[in-house]
């Protein structure tokens, strides 16, 4: 790493401190919960992380697509502080608090369309999809529900039903929960050769039509739910016919749209919300990660008659809606907006996307480029032709990106995918040094395999 001038790994992954925080670690933690980098943060600050080595890191995952705003940035410690010293909480349910007004009515004002809507607050992704579909289910007096091959909405037994992918979310979990469907998304690297991306949507979407026929009749059906980009999946962006298709199919059915906009949410796609690109409101929205730079906390917006078909006590917990969660949301509102952050991720994603067409020319390894706004990825097969997955080459690229200072994080149906979730804080120079890092990475594993 010599000559880098931000990421530089001082010693062999793990250094010595973390190796003692390692073995601690496995005395103690379960194995179900995995890891990426085997070293433990000291500090975090921007797009770079410090591990207890003193070894820096380029931060191209930013804790699962949790840190647009950055690590730690000033004016969200700045309010965490403020709110720390005046209450922690107090159950919103119990005494009410302000902040839990003021962050609902910011992010009322930016859902999109213009139905007048209603936010409530959660701890976690998984939550507010569990909660989305109650009130879907309330407002419908359905009870199926559908969501899509490919997608992921959680670990809950809800949410895991709602997952279309088995390994590791799924596998040996059941059984799931009833009355959950799964349709086909389009997967445009994957399509049939023989059919124009406007010719597979068309058939993607005859397949929903010809699945309320083998599957579950429409008037049984609550909801459907979709990613505006499939993230764990790796990042499969749908195109707007397909979208728009599905909206009207659910308008036509009196069937409510759900948006999960858990990863995509906040300026990732470079707007406040993914499904402003399609042009479409949803019925409810799901909202997370970003929502509070890493601060536990969740929501679901929904047209108003939808929201308040619930009654009182139906809804809510013992957290949802911290004081620091949403202070912390209210903070990261001000802060996309004084930096413009979602110019920033238009921007980022545009810089991406030339050095990864630069890379496609010069590796053959890569067999796709796709990305909406700054949420990027690369597609990693053993042969162009065939499309075979290369899987274990995805591992060995993010191994040896960690152990040169990148952090970044792989995903995929098949585990073939390079994920960019870097903050939007990121600066020019740190997104240029992480991206030659990547590709140092891609030639030291494909020389290795040679060799």
């Amino acid at each position: 790493m010599m000559g880098k001038k931000f990421a530089h790994v001082q010693t062999a992954l793990p250094g010595p401190k973390a190796k003692e925080l390692l073995e601690r670690r496995h005395n103690v933690v379960p194995n179900g919960i995995g890891y990426g980098a085997p070293t433990f943060v000291e500090k975090a600050k921007g797009a770079l992380l410090t591990d207890v080595d003193g070894n820096q890191f380029i931060d191209f995952a930013g804790a699962i697509g949790c840190i647009n705003v950055g690590h730690s940035h000033d004016q969200v410690v700045s309010a965490l502080h403020d709110q720390v010293d005046k209450y922690i909480h107090t159950g919103f349910n119990v005494m009410m608090y302000d902040p839990y007004i003021e962050l609902a009515e910011k992010i009322a004002s930016l859902a999109p369309g213009p139905s007048n809507k209603k936010v409530m607050f959660l701890n976690s992704g998984a939550e507010a999809v569990e909660n989305a579909v109650k009130i879907a289910r309330k407002y419908t007096k359905r009870q199926a529900v559908v969501s899509f091959s490919g997608g992921f909405h959680g670990r809950t037994l809800m949410t895991m039903s709602l997952t279309g992918k088995v390994r590791p979310f799924k596998y040996e979990y059941g059984p799931f929960a009833p009355e959950v469907y799964h349709a086909p998304f389009p997967y445009h690297y994957r399509r049939p050769e023989s059919m124009t991306e406007e010719e597979y949507s068309d058939y993607l979407l005859s397949q929903v039509e010809n699945f309320f026929i083998s599957e579950v009749d429409p008037s049984l059906v609550s909801a459907f739910i979709m990613e505006p980009v499939q993230g764990e999946s790796g990042f499969i962006i749908p195109d707007k016919k397909f979208v728009q298709g599905i909206r009207e199919i659910c308008h036509q059915h009196g069937i409510l749209f759900i948006a999960d906009e858990i990863q995509t949410g906040f300026g990732r796609t470079g707007k406040y919300f993914a499904m402003e690109h399609y042009g479409v409101e949803p019925d409810l929205t799901v909202i997370s990660k970003s929502m509070a730079a890493g601060m536990p906390i969740s929501g679901v917006i929904g047209r108003e008659e939808i929201m308040d078909s619930a009654s009182p006590g139906e809804l809510g917990g013992t957290y949802c809606g911290s004081p620091l969660g949403c202070r912390a949301g209210i903070a990261v509102l001000d802060v996309m907006e004084k930096e413009n952050l979602n110019a920033r991720a238009e921007a980022l994603g545009k810089r991406v996307m030339e050095k990864f067409e630069e890379l496609y020319d010069r590796y053959d390894v890569i067999g796709d480029y796709r990305g909406l706004g700054a949420m990027c990825a690369l597609e990693l097969v053993k042969d162009r032709d065939t499309k075979e997955p290369a899987k274990e080459l995805t591992s060995q690229v993010l191994k040896e990106a960690h152990e040169r200072g990148l952090i970044v994080l792989k995903a995929g149906v098949h585990d073939n995918v390079v994920r960019l979730l870097m903050p939007l804080v990121i600066t020019d120079e740190q997104l240029d040094e992480g991206l030659e890092i990547l590709e140092e990475a891609i030639e030291s594993v494909l020389v290795g395999a040679k060799g």
